[in-house]
């Protein structure tokens, strides 16, 4: 049993990345627990050797000078009856103490027929319980790791009742809810998506309860810092993010640098960059503004593809934006979405009136 037990562990570490120290620490903990319920008594501890591939279960007490809890205390003559008895029956003894002085610990092995009510089924059992527990645990740290990140993922099922998906993240299974789907969006078995995690909740027995989303504005924001260079080296910065998923997003980025246009390097080449963050996004429409300090500015940027004549600071984050008449609408844009937008990237209140 040793060798196959250790061997699904290697398989394990290999499929599922989860290093093997981590699973054998769970392991040793559920296999403790169990040999302590089968043998009434807390002072068991099993300890797991990966190098020689062995497993061993120890009980420990307590020298003392007089036994008080004779569950967890022992005297010195007491040990010396108990070696001579193990021998006499032609038990293997060893023990892992050596120290026989009064305060020490003293450990000694016990033997597997000595487990009579916890068959190798159950054992089995146990191992199998460890290692899921430990698989579940460690998807839990790997998420809470990734929480704010965005992620690859692989669609693996569909269902056709709710409309959730089902989507391979590479550290686990997960669902990716309607609600959190891009409007308008198909998705299909063996399509690979983007996600952004945004809450990782307490692992359950189905694996920890993590929050998938593709409407999120962060997404957004981790797709261009991993198309645009300039964006991941720290020269470019996105300074807000204003999202409706599924039609249009609005960007505000600035450079540091002088000599790198902003906006330039987010769009790319022929619109490289900006293309292939839209191809993510199923289509969803962005405008990349350029940031200012100057309000007004930042105003008039943010109300693209809008040409507008001027803007004035009417109050504390009120604007006043003036636009020639066949550009009103536009301004405004379809159900006041543009000017909502840009109000959100901007944090202004933005009242729009026509020339």
């Amino acid at each position: 049993m040793n060798k196959e037990f250790f061997e699904a562990l290697d398989l394990l570490e290999k499929e599922r990345h989860i290093p093997k120290a981590y699973m054998i620490e769970k392991v040793e903990a559920a296999l403790a627990t169990a040999c302590r319920r089968e043998l009434g008594s807390s002072n068991i501890s099993v300890v797991i050797d990966d190098e020689k591939q062995d497993i061993k279960v120890y009980r420990k007490y307590k020298i003392v000078a007089v036994v008080e809890d004779p569950q967890t205390e022992i005297t010195k003559d007491q040990i010396t009856e108990l070696e001579i008895k193990m021998k006499a029956q032609g038990k293997k003894f060893k023990t892992r103490s050596r120290k026989r002085s009064i305060g020490a610990d003293y450990e000694y092995e016990l033997q597997t027929k000595e487990f009579r009510r916890l068959s190798a089924q159950n054992a089995k059992q146990v191992i199998i319980q460890g290692i899921r527990e430990a698989e579940r645990s460690y998807q839990a740290k790997e998420y809470e790791d990734k929480r704010g990140e965005m992620l690859s993922a692989i669609v693996t099922k569909v269902e056709d009742s709710t409309g959730n998906v089902v989507v391979d993240t590479g550290i686990s299974q997960a669902v990716l809810l309607k609600d959190e789907q891009i409007p308008g969006e198909v998705l299909r078995v063996d399509d690979r998506i983007k996600v952004f995690a945004t809450q990782v909740g307490t692992a359950t027995e189905k694996g920890p309860l993590v929050s998938l989303t593709r409407i999120h504005p962060n997404l957004v924001k981790r797709l261009f810092e991993t198309e645009v260079p300039e964006i991941s080296d720290g020269t470019v910065i996105i300074k807000s993010v204003s999202r409706e998923a599924g039609s249009r997003t609005k960007i505000a980025v600035y450079s540091r640098d002088p000599e790198v246009d902003a906006v330039g390097a987010c769009i790319g080449n022929k619109g490289a960059r900006i293309n292939t963050v839209v191809d993510e996004l199923n289509g969803e429409k962005i405008d990349v503004i350029p940031y200012s300090d100057d309000v007004c500015e930042y105003v008039k940027a943010a109300l693209s593809p809008a040409s507008v004549k001027s803007v004035e600071l009417v109050g504390d984050r009120q604007t006043r934006a003036v636009v020639s008449q066949d550009q009103l609408s536009l301004a405004i844009g379809k159900m006041g979405q543009n000017a909502r937008l840009a109000a959100r990237l901007t944090g202004c209140k933005i009242d729009i009136k026509g020339e």
